[in-house]
């Protein structure tokens, strides 16, 4: 019996126009911001909150969020290549952004957006972390997209061979992680709007980072390793990065309500 794969050979670049071409990733790391200021903006109403504090934030965010994720995959995964190549630093548009440097840059810019505005810190990620899991789909499927962030060797029927690199079955750990993702979203938003707009502090906060990073702690171990040095690691870098945000996860959700 012959086993039947998925062949994935999609282009990541959607058309190029002269020098510039739109490619898929882009496309759907600005649809992040995009959809998510629009599910943010009928959050805002339902509080009465003004839409001047939502541009505020929005403004923060995109600029944590980029920052974070660029510096966090430089640090954290190919620091030697960059130091020989600092202008590579800049070419975000080739891939290399950090899930996990994108929660330190949002965690500090959201700091000063709190404090500027007079705001509860963890106000602030109560909210934003619902639209964070949305993107968090939406830039896993910009890795499927461009055949990258791909699992091991598997003989499993919905295996993807991913022949802009090689003609091995994989698992399609991107389509893994962002669908996880996408029910992470919904999960947090179904509950927003249950408790009325006004969850205890915290609680969509903790459930994110439980959620979101303890999916990523199963999923690694059915991905390839990103960089050489992982290779001899038992917990490779996603792993060991997850451990603390799913511990303070634990901490936020299970915190008496007093606790600030």
């Amino acid at each position: 019996m012959t086993l039947s794969y998925i062949t994935w050979n999609v282009s990541p670049e959607m058309f190029s126009i002269g020098p510039i071409t739109l490619r898929w990733y882009g496309l759907l790391f600005a649809m992040s911001f995009v959809i998510g200021y629009i599910i943010m903006q009928r959050m805002f109403a339902k509080e009465n909150l003004p839409i001047t504090l939502l541009d505020q934030l929005a403004t923060y965010m995109i600029i944590a969020t980029v920052v974070g994720a660029r510096l966090g995959h430089v640090l954290f995964y190919e620091p030697a290549s960059y130091l020989k190549h600092p202008l590579d630093i800049l070419k975000i548009w080739e891939g290399g952004l950090a899930s996990h440097g994108a929660a330190i840059g949002i965690m500090i810019a959201l700091y000063f957006f709190a404090r500027r505005n007079h705001k509860p810190y963890l106000w602030a990620f109560d909210r934003v972390v619902i639209v964070v899991a949305l993107a968090g789909f939406f830039i896993r499927t910009g890795n499927l997209m461009n055949s990258e962030i791909f699992g091991k060797p598997t003989d499993l029927p919905w295996a993807f061979i991913f022949s802009r690199v090689s003609d091995i079955p994989r698992h399609p750990t991107q389509i893994y992680e962002g669908l996880c993702y996408l029910a992470t979203f919904f999960f947090l938003l179904n509950y927003y709007y249950k408790k009325n707009g006004n969850p205890r502090t915290g609680s969509v906060f903790g459930m994110f980072l439980i959620l979101i990073f303890g999916v990523r702690i199963l999923i690694e171990f059915l991905k390839e390793p990103q960089v050489g040095f992982e290779n001899n690691l038992t917990f490779n870098m996603g792993q060991m990065l997850s451990v603390p945000f799913v511990i303070l996860g634990i901490y936020l959700y299970m915190r008496r309500p007093d606790e600030t």
